[in-house]
């Protein structure tokens, strides 16, 4: 019977632990998955979570492409995730606006930025000369199918 309860409880924690969302970037502590550096910017970082739960973190966008391009894994994602700039929180990268701007440096020298709207990242563009990207667009610049 102890070994019934035993395994009952293994597979709830196994399910559990598996959870197919983004956990928080603990921000100062966490390395980036693709270049080792620590993730300090807020408005710049990334994360890509599995389907089977497995979480990547980014301390900037364009590591996650790099990632993304170098390990041809795009199908076994469920989840993209970029700061949104200037406001230093997580949204849906696939909805997300790209902005490549010599004018905002980002941690990686990629100058590239993220926005939750086209309409921020209108906003920004008037300020800052550059080019604005959709996810298909930015995906495609970075060589991932």
């Amino acid at each position: 019977m102890k070994s019934k309860n035993f395994l009952g409880l293994a597979i709830c924690c196994l399910m559990l632990s598996c959870s197919v969302k983004p956990e928080p970037i603990e921000f100062g502590k966490e390395s980036c998955h693709f270049c080792k550096m620590t993730i300090v910017d807020e408005q710049h970082a990334a994360q890509m979570v599995s389907k089977k739960g497995k979480q990547f973190k980014y301390d900037a966008i364009e590591c996650m492409l790099n990632d993304l391009s170098e390990s041809k894994n795009s199908d076994e994602m469920a989840i993209f995730l970029v700061s949104s700039y200037g406001e230093s929180n997580l949204t849906d990268a696939q909805k997300a606006t790209y902005l490549i701007s010599k004018e905002i440096k980002s941690p990686m020298g990629a100058f590239l930025s993220a926005f939750q709207s086209k309409e921020m990242a209108d906003k920004t563009l008037t300020e800052v000369d550059g080019q604005l990207y959709t996810w298909q667009e930015i995906r495609e610049k970075y060589g991932i199918e």
